[in-house]
């Protein structure tokens, strides 16, 4: 008697017996039941063109016992039904005409950028910890607090900080935050530009979020003034959106290429650390200090389609959800005054429970878009027995293994990525981008997606036709997630963030 089993979620297993043929060889003891799922799967998935195959094999033995006189027959029925024949081909003309000229225009992705900032500017455990006793504003309980979550928090020695928080005392004045913007904004926006060899003159739409620094003139118009942009660009400035602007802008962009033909669009993504800095000893706000970094990026979409020859990516999707009505939810990540009047972002207990209410409500509009047909079977039939019979049936989680070849999740802290990676049942693989981001560069905010898919590329994993999900989460609260296609094996572009430091990841990050 053989024994084979499959791990449970609870660490157990499910015992199968099977008792060994003398005749035949034991088929169903290397039989896996992932295998078996995969077989349906796929199944489903081509039911559609299984079916047709016996009708075109109709149709084709029919054809191959025509003859001359059948043809003949054939051509005079054509001949004297003209009239019929003339108002379907026009009604058909006329209908491809309607599709072809009311369908979404496709949105390219050409090329995308993430900055990195110089080397001294980087911020070590100790160096930050230094910094931190130093400015004379933390009590003992506080360092210590903001010692515990550093060590936990999944970032390693080499992300950065702005040139203002390193001098002593910190120098968080205007001046310096424009400094931190034009140096990560024009970081970012300076590489896009040389490697995909575009003209700022021919860049008809500008989209720049930062959610907390939002001076007059805007963002855009830094942007606009220092690349010199035509005097008729349509741009954008979102603020206060968090960390999941990056796809909100994105969408903000893919809208306005349907409506201007012809055209690029820029989207630059970043946060703004040097005016946003806490001071106090709340610690629902020192945690933002512990985690944010300086980081952003920059995109170039396209609706022409002479550059989907040369386009990385094309979007397919995407899927907004906000939280916003419900007042927990709307306040879980909230900027305020503490009680000494000092300014900061304070961070809810409830923050996780919220993120996974807004994850469901996102991941179920998106499912029935992405999913192959088996999946969404398989979800409404368990569906409908709860609903019918009222049984304790286990809702069933949708596998998006097999919608996304790759995920990039935002690398909001390291207790973000461990509840994806278990409740969507994920592989350590498919957060590996995310974990060494977050290593790497810290909360990069809106932008840190971009620095996940630039880690997949440098690890020369991008495919053809692979699906990537972005997906964020921000203040207000709000769930956002793009769905990309790749247009071919993807390299990564010179002068990556990663460019310099991919061999030495994947690192083992410590618990």
């Amino acid at each position: 008697m053989n024994q084979g089993g499959v791990a449970t979620a609870n660490g157990g297993s499910v015992g199968v017996q099977i008792q060994r043929s003398p005749r035949l060889p034991d088929f169903l003891q290397s039989v896996n039941l992932k295998y078996v799922k995969l077989g349906y799967h796929y199944l489903i998935s081509n039911l559609l063109t299984l079916c047709f195959i016996p009708l075109i094999a109709v149709i084709s033995i029919e054809a191959s016992q025509m003859n001359i006189n059948d043809l003949h027959q054939l051509w005079v029925h054509l001949k004297f039904n003209l009239v019929s024949i003339t108002i379907c081909s026009a009604i058909l003309v006329f209908g491809l005409t309607v599709y072809v000229m009311t369908r979404p225009r496709p949105v390219y992705l050409v090329d995308y950028s993430c900055y990195r900032a110089p080397d001294h500017l980087k911020a070590s455990y100790g160096r930050f910890m230094k910094h931190s006793r130093l400015t004379g504003d933390f009590d003992e309980s506080s360092l210590e607090f903001q010692r515990k979550i550093l060590e936990r928090s999944g970032l390693g020695e080499e992300t950065y900080f702005p040139k203002a928080m390193h001098d002593i005392p910190p120098t968080p004045s205007m001046a310096a935050a424009r400094e931190e913007a034009e140096e990560v904004m024009f970081g970012a926006l300076d590489i896009l530009l040389k490697n995909t060899n575009v003209n700022p003159k021919d860049i008809g739409i500008l989209v720049v979020n930062c959610s907390l620094f939002n001076p007059t003139p805007s963002l855009s118009a830094m942007i606009v003034n220092k690349y010199k942009l035509r005097g008729n660009i349509r741009s954008y400035n979102l603020g206060g959106m968090g960390c999941s602007a990056g796809v909100i802008a994105v969408d903000l962009a893919k809208d306005l290429l349907q409506v201007h033909r012809n055209t690029y669009a820029v989207v630059l993504s970043t946060e703004n650390i040097t005016q946003n800095w806490y001071f106090g000893n709340n610690k629902s706000m020192l945690i933002p200090n512990c985690l944010f970094r300086v980081g952003g990026s920059a995109l170039l979409l396209s609706n022409k389609s002479k550059d989907s020859r040369r386009a990385k990516y094309k979007l397919i999707h995407v899927v907004r959800t906000h939280r916003g009505a419900d007042d927990k939810a709307f306040r879980c990540v909230y900027q305020e005054q503490d009680d000494a009047g000092k300014t900061g972002v304070s961070l809810s207990k409830d923050l996780m429970a919220i993120a996974g209410v807004a994850l469901k409500t996102n991941i179920t509009t998106l499912g029935p878009l992405v999913l192959p047909i088996s999946e969404q079977l398989l979800f409404f039939s368990t569906l409908l027995v709860k609903k019918l019979f009222n049984a304790t049936v286990k809702p069933y989680i949708p596998d998006f293994k097999l919608a996304f070849d790759h995920f990039c999740i935002h690398a909001g802290g390291r207790a973000v990525i461990d509840e994806l990676e278990k409740n969507l049942q994920l592989l350590p693989i498919h957060v590996e981008a995310s974990r060494m981001t977050l290593h790497r560069f810290g909360n990069t905010s809106s932008s840190s997606i971009w620095y996940e898919l630039s880690y997949i590329e440098a690890k020369g994993r991008m495919r053809k036709r692979n699906r990537v999900w972005q997906i964020a989460f921000g203040s207000g609260f709000k769930c956002n997630s793009a769905v990309w296609e790749a247009l071919r094996n993807v390299k990564p572009s010179s002068n990556g963030p990663w460019e310099d430091c991919i061999d030495n990841y994947p690192v083992k990050i410590s618990t």
